[in-house]
Parts: C-alpha cells; sequence; structure tokens
C-alpha cells in the first residue's frame, strides 16, 4: 500500500503559506496524503476549499484526532506551510514532537531543522529535513556545459514570492505532453523534491556560489536521461523582491531565453513587507528588465489572489492590450494560449 501522510498547516490552510500543502493536495505527491491538520480549518475537505475540487482529503482540528479518526494510519507527518525565515512556530514544533511520539516520520521543507530538536530525533522512526543543506564535496560548480544545449529552455519568473510559480511550471509540462511535446521541469524548492520531482534542487538551501552548478548540473542532466524537447524551470522568490532577490540565475546561468512572468495584480507590495512600502513593479517594467537580460516575455499568467474571476479577467484583457502578448488565469483557462507563444 502506498505511505500515507498528514499534512501540518497550522491554521493556514487557506493562505499563500501552505503553498507546500496546496501542491501536495493538488498532487503529485511521494505520498498518499489522508488528511490535514489545521485548527482554523476543520471540518472542511482540502480539495473543495483549495479550489473547489473535492479530493477526499479530511481536514482536522489535532493531530490526535486526525490519528484517531483516519482508517489509514499515516506513516508520515509533513510540514506543509513555509514560514517567514523557515523556522518553527511554538504550536508546529509541539505538533513534530507530538508525531514523533506517536511514531511517526518526519518530512520538514523548512530552513530550521528538525532533527536538530532532541525530542524529534530521539523519538522519529526517521527524519527528513529537505532543506539540510548537502557537503559542499557534493555540490557542483558552474562549468557552461547547459549553454551548449540546443533544448530551448523557459523560465518562469514571478513578479513576487507565493505566487503559484512551480504550479504554472507544472500545468505547461502537462499541457505540452498532452500534445505530445516532450517536456521536463527543473524544480527549486522544496515542494518540488515531495512532488517527487526526477531533476532539481533546493536553490534556497544551496550556497549561493553552487547555485549556479547545481542548477546547470540538473539541466544537463535531464537534457541527457530525458531527451526533451523543452525544459521548464520553476523560479524562486523574484527579480527584485528585497527579501530573497532571485531569478537571473535562470537565465544567465543556463541560458534560459524565454520566460512566462506570473504576477499577482491583487498585490500592491512585496509579501511579507507591505509595512516598508516597497511596491511590486508593474508588468511592464518587469518585461523591461527582463530585455535587458536578453531573453523575452512570452506570456503572463495571473495569480487572482485578492480578486473576483471576473476583475483578475480584466485586468488580464487589459493587460493583454498594453503588453501585445498572451495574459492567462492558469487555473481557470489553462495554459494552452502559453504554450501557443513559446518557440519550441
Amino acid at each position: 500500500m502506498e505511505q500515507g501522510a498528514l499534512l501540518l498547516t497550522e491554521g493556514r490552510y487557506h493562505t499563500s503559506d501552505a503553498k507546500t500543502a496546496h501542491g501536495l493536495v493538488r498532487g503529485p505527491s511521494r505520498w498518499k496524503i489522508l488528511g490535514i491538520v489545521d485548527d482554523h480549518n476543520a471540518g472542511a475537505e482540502a480539495g473543495t476549499l483549495l479550489d473547489g475540487k473535492e479530493r477526499g482529503i479530511p481536514i482536522f482540528a489535532s493531530l490526535e484526532e486526525a490519528l484517531q479518526r483516519l482508517p489509514q494510519r499515516p506513516e508520515w507527518c509533513v510540514v506543509g506551510v513555509a514560514t517567514h525565515g523557515g523556522r518553527f512556530p511554538p504550536s508546529l514544533r509541539a505538533n513534530l514532537r507530538a508525531a514523533a511520539r506517536a511514531g511517526l516520520g518526519i518530512v520538514n521543507g523548512l530552513h530550521e531543522l528538525a532533527g536538530d530538536d532532541p525530542e524529534i530525533l530521539a523519538h522519529a522512526p526517521a527524519i527528513h529535513d529537505v532543506r539540510r543543506p548537502r557537503p559542499v564535496r557534493e555540490l557542483a560548480f558552474w562549468h557552461g556545459e547547459a549553454h551548449k544545449l540546443a533544448i530551448p529552455r523557459v523560465a518562469v519568473i514571478g513578479t513576487d514570492c507565493a505566487l503559484g510559480k512551480r504550479t504554472t511550471t507544472q500545468l505547461l509540462v502537462a499541457e505540452c505532453r498532452r500534445r505530445g511535446i516532450p517536456a521536463e521541469m527543473i524544480y527549486t524548492g522544496q515542494t518540488g523534491w515531495m512532488q517527487g520531482g526526477r531533476y532539481g534542487f533546493v536553490l534556497d538551501s544551496t550556497p549561493n556560489d553552487f547555485v549556479p552548478g547545481e542548477l546547470e548540473r540538473a539541466v544537463v542532466q535531464c537534457a541527457r536521461d530525458a531527451e526533451p524537447r523543452v525544459i521548464f524551470l520553476e523560479g524562486q522568490s523574484a527579480l527584485r523582491n528585497p527579501s530573497g532577490p532571485c531569478g537571473a540565475e535562470l537565465i544567465v546561468s543556463v541560458g534560459a531565453r524565454q520566460v512566462v512572468l506570473q504576477h499577482a495584480p491583487g498585490r500592491t507590495h512585496y509579501d511579507g513587507a507591505e509595512e516598508l512600502g516597497i511596491a511590486i513593479p508593474s508588468v511592464p517594467e518587469e518585461i523591461e528588465l527582463l530585455r535587458f537580460y536578453r531573453t523575452e516575455v512570452a506570456a503572463v499568467t495571473i495569480n487572482t489572489e485578492g480578486l473576483t474571476i471576473r476583475a483578475a479577467q480584466d485586468f488580464a484583457r487589459e493587460l493583454e492590450r498594453t503588453i501585445g502578448r498572451p495574459v492567462v488565469l492558469p487555473l481557470t483557462e489553462g495554459v494552452g494560449r502559453v504554450v501557443d507563444a513559446l518557440r519550441l
């Protein structure tokens, strides 16, 4: 039987902080997701609450309730949230300790490591800290090999963090494959690994000197093993996000010459830094910045957070008239027009 897992979302399942849980609920996942522990959303069904598609995943008020009521006992307890700074809130640490005492293995994607907690270490039968840094001797340095590849590389970059870049990347791979176009994804975050990604690494737990080399190694391995017609690169954070600028590596280090730009028009300031008043640049401004990187924005995808679907569609139509390239709502209308706009 497929091993089962419980997700911990600490009252945040209805927010973008639970993006790891959202990805595992939508799938794919390394485990069968049996339920979610989230006291603020207890009694709801996870798929219905997420996007209106029931998936048979109940949400429980506590770990104890979940273990008592689930017909299949989970083998794993998975941290399903991404907290600011990657630290354990006290309630999350308490739940992880309780899960370890109950004999569950721990899977954690935060920067703070579960294996460094003596109580979790003493009781958990297994611990996988996805962001535990690998020894430097195992890391690759950049050599420029990726620039010799003829396979198109398309970077999915956002104007902010927690925008759904990974989800859009997966939709693009699926749409290409549906059309008979061999496509692969390079994951760059902990959720990509949890979803069973074949090629990639966790960018923000890798020393900066080795990020280009690890990215290059993943791209070259993917090209050699899978021989795809296109490789999609999952972006992290945003080019100008002051808490974690990122994205240039996908263009400069491995030669992505096409970009799908993800944007949330319902946001005005960077996530988590609203009080600083640092505004997110407009889409035309970001397109202009990317032009200086000698790459082309083929299409824009819209995150509808904070907007009605109608308002998001109106924004998309107006923006498309302004920039002269497709602007789509990927979860509502799919990404067919985006793939149409790519040079493959």
